[in-house]
């Protein structure tokens, strides 16, 4: 079994700041990619920043300069800085995370989190 756990979402006004964080915990080698997502009622699930083994990163262009992302393998968990946050930026948020179940990374697995709730107020 694994787990992905999301916290650190809230309630914040225009121009705020907040970090989320996603713990990874049970039966895992180690974690590959991961990645935040977010998702408004009715609509799709967007990428919003992804963040690989190795360090690199990707953004979408809408929090490009605003948000960072980032990760500690010693603790198998990833953050995402978010800072001049706006009301668009509103959105339930969720962690991705593919882990390896082999050194090679041969055996990846897709986990999603519960998300958590960002809400900017104008």
């Amino acid at each position: 079994q694994v787990q992905v756990v999301e916290s650190g979402g809230g309630l914040v006004q225009t121009g705020g700041s907040l970090r989320l964080s996603c713990a990874t915990s049970g039966s895992i080698f180690s974690i590959d990619s991961m990645g935040w997502y977010r998702q408004d009622p009715g609509k799709q699930r967007d990428l919003v920043a992804g963040i690989t083994r190795n360090g690199n990163t990707n953004y979408a262009d809408s929090v490009k300069g605003r948000f960072t992302i980032s990760r500690d393998n010693t603790k198998n968990t990833m953050y995402l800085q978010m800072g001049s946050l706006k009301p668009e930026d509103t959105a339930v948020y969720y962690c991705k995370v593919i882990v390896s179940r082999s050194p090679d990374y041969s055996r990846l697995y897709q986990y999603w989190g519960q998300g958590t709730q960002v809400t900017v107020s104008s």
